[in-house]
């Protein structure tokens, strides 16, 4: 018996089974088919970017896996949006795709409430009141548990395409499908429908010419960075990414091959990823485009094998390997894996509460891409919410709501249960209303309170989160109190482009300055001062951007106090004619549980908000009286 149990051991599932644990229970299983697969990368071999690295990181400072994973398997590190203020700095790492499944599998045995199971599930064990209590596995096997999570990526129903002619089941090339379960969660009355995704080809690194291409190096130096606090893995040697090119001749041969493509062919009707579009999307939808970037990436150091970022593709065969040699640097390329499309279940966010546990099946948890959403980062955070919760709810514990407010996690699960999807969910800076307050170097000091409340941290990590918060009151401590003399501080200001300071001014004052940084500053003071590069950035910018994140954080006021008013779970919104129609209809199908949900879901206006106030008021006073 367990308390909770884990389906799929992908970035999801293994960020679940590790919260569960820290979340409340005491034994978790992780189930998946294969425990060698844990961790798998199954499409690029990269972690972070825009948004995505934020999360990375929040999901570290809340005891997850992948920041720590990734530490161990970096090859090269990027800091993207540099020509941007640093307020949105997004790290991206690549990684040796076999040294980070290993380094997640080695987190994961770290963790000894998490019993790794090899097996398939089949169905899911209901009580009579319809509750989870468990599953079955393919060999007949009951685990009997409180709560379930079901984080099975694109494996429910997954259909593998290449071209029109090649059709296999599959949820990832090599691995067959789920397909009990997914009738099950069907026949219960769970709302499904179809996305798809794909992968591109790839490519044997020693046959491709590198001398036109444009190389793009590391810039860990440049940054000293690392993705979390908590551990100490030596560097992996760095190496380079490739960008290429495609032509005129290659998107001919798309076209002139875009009938045999399994989307173009009628093989495949489900939506894709808006934002990593295939390139026969590529082609089709931007035709006055004379050419799309390539990145060729490693995947890893023991392997010649690249990763062809760019060109997503479910063309036959034959045309992959044509439409590869048109691109220059590739023209006598050898293809080692061909590209495909996979079209798999999801399942409607809008039947999750807010803390990922189904509306109609309690107990049971949704967590990843079967809840329409694209990316590994994305995937760990809602592993992180869902195995929070299951944890707790095994351990009687109430459910905890991640605050959109505070991070991107909690914008993508608000996203997701208030908001529904259309196509599969990316992330990115522009969906949060607190982008300036919610960035990728302050995740601990946003949610080391939230991870305390949780007890999700062990002492080791909090001592290094308290060392970290401490270097940031020292630095801001240093900044109100270091004065600096004009004399001392010219030449920073000089390469800055200011002029002679008339009197001594304080560091806090200086490094409101654009282009003067608190580093630089307390080193003409002569000051010692903690030595950490996300601890000095977070304090500067704080100090330069004092005025907006005030005003953030009055909005987050407002939000809170949103939050805060709580809709009755059988509220009666067809009845509230002071509504309107299409609200009271949203509402209806929704039901949010707090009115900042409320608020997100579209067609809901403020004037709606604030008659739904006066309706909950008007039903809470009509509420009998209990009696003694």
């Amino acid at each position: 018996m367990f308390d909770v149990i884990v389906v799929g051991g992908g970035h999801a599932g293994v960020e679940a089974a590790v919260a569960a644990t820290r979340g409340g229970a005491a034994r978790v299983a992780l189930v998946t088919t294969a425990a060698d697969t844990i961790g798998q990368m199954s499409c690029n071999p990269a972690i972070g970017g825009i948004a995505k690295g934020t999360v990375v990181r929040e999901v570290d400072a809340l005891g997850g896996v992948m920041a720590r994973a990734t530490d161990r398997a970096a090859i090269q590190f990027r800091m993207l949006n540099r020509g941007k203020g640093p307020a949105v700095w997004a790290p991206r790492s690549q990684c040796d795709r076999r040294r980070y499944r290993l380094a997640v599998q080695e987190v994961v045995r770290e963790h000894a409430g998490v019993s790794v199971v090899a097996a398939t599930v089949d169905a899911l064990l209901l009580t009579p009141a319809g509750a989870v209590a468990g599953v079955v596995t393919s060999a007949g096997a009951q685990l009997i548990a409180k709560s379930v999570v079901i984080a099975t990526g694109t494996f429910l129903r997954g259909r593998i395409c290449i071209g029109t002619d090649v059709q296999t089941p599959g949820g990832r090339a090599g691995e067959p499908p789920t397909t009990t379960l997914a009738e099950q969660l069907a026949a219960i009355g769970l709302v499904t429908d179809r996305f798809k995704t794909g992968t591109p080809p790839r490519i044997d690194g020693r046959t491709v010419n590198y001398a036109g291409l444009q190389r793009q190096d590391s810039e860990r130096d440049l940054h000293a960075f690392r993705w979390s606090l908590v551990g100490s893995a030596p560097p992996l040697p760095e190496v380079p990414c490739w960008l290429a090119w495609t032509t005129a001749t290659t998107h001919e041969i798309v076209h002139a091959h875009s009938a045999q493509s399994a989307m173009y062919g009628g093989v495949i009707a489900a939506r894709g990823p808006r934002y990593c579009p295939s390139i026969e999307d590529k082609v089709v939808r931007f035709p006055t485009a004379t050419r799309h970037q390539v990145f060729l990436e490693p995947e890893g150091l023991d392997t010649p094998e690249l990763y062809v970022n760019g060109l997503s593709t479910s063309l036959p065969v034959h045309a992959q390997r044509t439409m590869l040699r048109s691109v220059p640097g590739l023209d006598h390329v050898e293809m080692t894996k061909p590209g495909y499309a996979i079209e798999y279940d999801y399942y409607d966010p809008t039947q999750l509460f807010p803390w990922l546990e189904s509306r109609a099946v309690a107990g049971l948890f949704f967590a990843g891409q079967v809840n329409g959403t694209t990316g590994y980062e994305e995937a760990a955070g809602q592993g992180v919410v869902a195995g929070v919760n299951a944890g707790r709810r095994a351990a009687g514990l109430d459910p905890v709501v991640f605050p959109r407010a505070d991070s991107y996690i909690g914008v993508l699960t608000d996203d997701l249960v208030t908001r529904g999807v259309d196509e599969p969910y990316r992330l990115f800076t522009s969906r949060s209303e607190f982008r300036l307050t919610v960035r990728q170097d302050n995740a601990i000091s946003r949610l080391y309170p939230f991870a305390i409340s949780l007890g999700l941290l062990t002492d080791t990590e909090r001592r290094a989160f308290d060392a970290r918060l401490q270097d940031e009151a020292d630095l801001h401590r240093l900044a109100r109190e270091t004065s600096v003399t004009p004399a001392v501080i010219a030449p920073v200001l000089g390469a800055a482009g200011y002029g002679p300071l008339p009197h001594a001014v304080r560091a806090n004052d200086l490094v409101k300055r654009n282009g003067v940084h608190l580093r630089d500053v307390l080193d003409a003071a002569g000051t010692t001062y903690p030595d950490d590069d996300d601890a000095l950035t977070t304090v500067e910018l704080e100090i330069k951007y004092a005025g907006y994140f005030a005003r953030e954080r009055e909005s987050a006021t407002r939000l809170e106090s949103l939050a805060a008013f709580r809709l009755p779970d059988e509220a009666p919104y067809e009845q509230m004619r002071s509504l309107s129609i299409e609200a009271r209809s949203k509402l209806a199908r929704r039901r949010p549980v707090t009115l900042a949900q409320a608020a997100s879901i579209p067609g809901v206006s403020p004037a709606d908000l604030q008659n739904l106030v006066l309706e909950v008021q008007r039903l809470r006073v009509s509420e009998p009286v209990a009696r003694d």
